[in-house]
């Protein structure tokens, strides 16, 4: 499996993945799930999730240049075309691939994180489903998970908005990907990080980090230890009434209690609650008299 992350904000876009794959827990792999594609005057990143040999495949039509309907990553005129061409490749692969997979009882299983930016626009995130189709991120929804989302989820949505900076967004993102690293053991290091500041059209800040990196290593150990410190500063459940403010045994305003069901007398004696139904009496034919 994989995690990766990818974050629209007013001053750029952060993309970060991480390099695990596995089929089973005793076929494991590295291999990186981030692309970068570069030109005069565009730059583009794509993140994988799924199965490997679908994404391989999708990303070797578009480092190639194949025209998908005439167009490619270096010939479109905006990053919403520029998802439209991610979009054909991945249904050229599944109109290749479908139905040897399905013979093999293997689900068609791709979703990709892409973005970048094209001069004279703005910076664009998409997130590609493996129908090909896709959703672009905007102000009140700036970013996008693929693969074990859930882990890193929480602190994105209490943290991040639109606004947010570049810097401090990356530090989120990192502690998202923290989040994940330790509690699933599908996805793991190294990490590629790359923070794109808007306008550059270039990756001026791209780097691949291990469990060596200092700052990834401050993460972890610090982000523990303050969960760790905010979690015991938190005041335990009194049940008793008289605390001001602070009893959990406060009683709901729109619903009741739990129902407590008790056994009934009968229940309690070891008599059937149900009468049984006596069978039905034979009834005796009747002795006709001679005459």
């Amino acid at each position: 499996m994989t995690y990766c992350v990818g974050l629209c904000l007013k001053d750029g876009l952060v993309f970060l993945s991480d390099t695990r794959t596995n089929a089973g827990v005793d076929q494991i792999g590295t291999f990186r799930k981030m692309s970068l594609f570069q030109s005069s005057d565009r730059f583009f990143a794509l993140m994988s999730a799924g199965n490997l040999a679908i994404t391989q495949a999708i990303k070797e039509i578009l480092l190639q240049g194949q025209l998908l309907n005439g167009k490619n990553l270096w010939n479109i005129k905006n990053a919403h075309d520029a998802a439209v061409v991610v979009g054909d490749a991945v249904k050229q692969v599944y109109e290749r691939d479908h139905a040897a997979l399905e013979k093999a009882g293997i689900d068609f299983n791709c979703n990709l994180i892409f973005g970048g930016q094209i001069k004279g626009e703005r910076p664009r995130l998409f997130n590609i489903y493996s129908a090909g189709n896709f959703i672009e991120a905007t102000p009140e929804t700036c970013y996008f998970q693929i693969g074990e989302s859930k882990y890193g989820k929480p602190i994105l949505d209490r943290v991040l908005g639109f606004d947010t900076s570049l810097d401090l967004a990356t530090k989120c993102a990192l502690i998202s990907m923290d989040s994940t690293l330790n509690s699933n053991i599908s996805v793991g290091l190294p990490l590629d990080l790359l923070v794109y500041e808007k306008n550059s059209l270039k990756p001026n800040k791209l780097v691949t980090l291990d469990e060596s990196n200092p700052y990834f290593q401050m993460i972890h150990q610090l982000w523990g230890e303050k969960l760790r410190s905010a979690f015991n500063s938190i005041a335990e459940p009194t049940w008793s009434t008289s605390t001001p403010g602070g009893s959990i045994s406060a009683p709901a305003k729109k619903m009741g209690l739990v129902p407590i069901n008790k056994p009934s007398l009968s229940m309690t004696k070891g008599k059937k609650s149900v009468k049984a139904i006596a069978p039905a009496k034979k009834k005796k034919a009747a002795v006709k008299a001679k005459a």
